[in-house]
């Protein structure tokens, strides 16, 4: 059965990862997305490990079910093959500032002559409304201007960013939501439109969730950072062996670990009481728990936490998880043969459909690798 999307052509004039991150799941998904590729190709090519020049790891992983095209849309002629695209496609998808985009003569106006119904998704370091939007932008720099690093900062007294590629990939979820609401709208009216998303607005939207806290209310009601979320007792508890990640959160919960820690006593004290209590006094109760899983070993927790159905997880690293029992037992890492990559891994799409489940179609292709498939052998360049 073919996926969800299957019926969907998308245009991905997108690099990196934020767009090429949201473009991947479309496919993952069904949708044949062809990836317009400069010349040079797509930075991300370059970044990581690699066997071939070209194919790093990065670029690996992020664009798998997709077709490589490659076209200097400087070059008029090339650009027109582009439009002509454009005229049977449902979106277009691109991560270039829009003051580019109206240099290439590749705004949403020019694109909306060649096809009115056009989804066409603009993905931004900010809005193009306000006054940083012609600002470039990167993962590490809206993570350090949305609010994430310094929440960082409550935890550990410094700022700092997240482990993870957050603002990008976060992004492209919210991109990848906010295309297949405009498909939605297309679907029942026929109308296309130009979507906006940009990665500050969507940061700040993601981390203020939370972190407006006290100052959500006016006048405030308390500090602006959500105590439980920045406690410095917040993070994986030594035990007497190794670390442990574990959240009581429920009263039962509390009821249960309490009980289990034979320390049933502390339900008399007023900041264990219930769950506003403590969560007004999160950095007083942590503290507590982290002196009692000091108490024993990884074993002998997890035998209670299982027991009593508290919620744990021993922690990860990239290597723990490729060998993690659950993720085995769904195929979740498969080993797969690149034509001319050899075997790599490959990881598998997370939501399972029952009538039209996502698949890999394809591995991530050679620069320009699908030019004479895509257009039929009247121009290749390469």
């Amino acid at each position: 059965m073919s996926g969800p999307l299957s019926h969907l052509k998308v245009l991905d004039l997108s690099q990196v990862v934020m767009g090429p991150y949201c473009t991947m799941l479309l496919g993952d998904m069904g949708a044949d997305i062809i990836k317009i590729e400069k010349p040079s190709g797509d930075i991300t090519r370059y970044v990581g490990p690699h066997r071939n020049k070209g194919m790093g790891s990065n670029f690996l992983n992020l664009n798998r079910n997709k077709r490589s095209l490659v076209l200097d849309l400087k070059d008029e002629e090339e650009k027109q093959i582009l439009l002509d695209m454009v005229k049977d496609s449902d979106v277009i998808i691109h991560s270039f500032r829009k003051k580019t985009m109206e240099s290439l003569g590749l705004s949403y106006e020019s694109i909306s002559k060649e096809n009115k119904s056009i989804i066409y998704c603009g993905m931004y370091g900010y809005s193009q409304e306000g006054a940083y939007g012609s600002y470039p932008a990167y993962d590490d720099i809206i993570q350090a201007g949305s609010g994430v690093a310094s929440a960082q900062n409550e935890m550990t007294g410094e700022p700092q960013y997240v482990a993870s590629l957050l603002a990008d990939k976060t992004t492209g979820l919210i991109g990848l939501s906010a295309i297949l609401s405009a498909l939605i709208y297309k679907e029942r009216t026929g109308v296309g439109q130009e979507v906006e998303v940009p990665m500050y607005e969507s940061m700040v939207s993601y981390s203020m969730i939370e972190h407006m806290y006290g100052e959500t209310f006016s006048p405030p009601k308390g500090n602006a950072f959500y105590s439980r979320a920045v406690s410095p007792y917040k993070k994986p508890y030594k035990t007497r062996d190794s670390y442990l990640g574990v959240l009581v959160y429920t009263d039962k919960q509390w009821d249960n670990f309490l009980k289990i820690s034979n320390n049933k006593h502390l339900l008399e004290d007023e900041k264990f009481k219930d769950m506003n209590t403590r969560s007004r006094n999160t950095d007083y109760v942590y503290q507590y728990v982290e002196e009692i899983m000091s108490k024993k070993n990884n074993s002998e927790w997890i035998e209670l936490f299982t027991k009593y159905d508290i919620p744990f997880m021993p922690i990860n690293g990239p290597k723990d998880l490729l060998e993690d029992e659950h993720l085995k037992s769904i195929n979740f890492f498969s080993k797969v043969e690149h034509p001319t990559e050899g075997e790599i891994k490959n990881v598998k799409f997370p939501v399972n459909f029952s009538k039209t489940p996502a698949k890999l179609s394809r591995l991530a292709p050679n620069l320009g690798e699908h030019n004479e498939e895509i257009l039929g052998g009247t121009k290749n360049k390469n």
